[in-house]
Formats: C-alpha cells, structure tokens, sequence
C-alpha cells in the first residue's frame, strides 16, 4: 500500500511554515514531519478534519494512493 501526503505543496501554496501549520492543526511539528516523510501508520479523522480546516482543502488533496508494484503485478496476472 503506497498512500502519499502531499503536504508539502499545500504549505507551499498558502506558504506556511510546518511551524505555523502545526499549532493550526494542533498537533506537534514532529508529528507533521512523520506525515510529511510517509512514516505514519494511520491518521485519524479528527485530525485529517483539522488539515483540511486548516489548509480548506479536501482530503484528496493531501492524500493519494499510487498502486505498488505488487499491486500492479496482481492486476497483470488476473488481466491476462
């Protein structure tokens, strides 16, 4: 499972720092980092609620799924 945070460049766009995003979202500036660098487990609602608050945004803007490459295989068994 490859889920991508595009974080990133939503910062960019409203140019906050992950300082500023961090206190708005009322979680730690560690806990953005392990967001931003795909190290987090899971994420909960209550918090996903507070990032799109924070940056008006929906949550397909931050989140994205882009298939493995086990996935991809296992589609090219079962398509041929």
């Amino acid at each position: 499972m490859a889920i991508i945070v595009d974080l990133d460049v939503q910062l960019a766009r409203r140019k906050l720092s992950v300082a500023e995003f961090a206190a708005a979202v009322g979680i730690s500036p560690a806990n953005i980092a392990v967001l931003k660098n795909g190290r987090a487990k899971a994420v909960r609602f209550t918090t996903l609620d507070a990032i799109c608050r924070t940056l008006d945004c929906q949550p397909g803007d931050v989140l994205r799924w882009v298939p493995d490459d086990a996935d991809t295989e296992a589609e090219a068994d079962r398509s041929g």
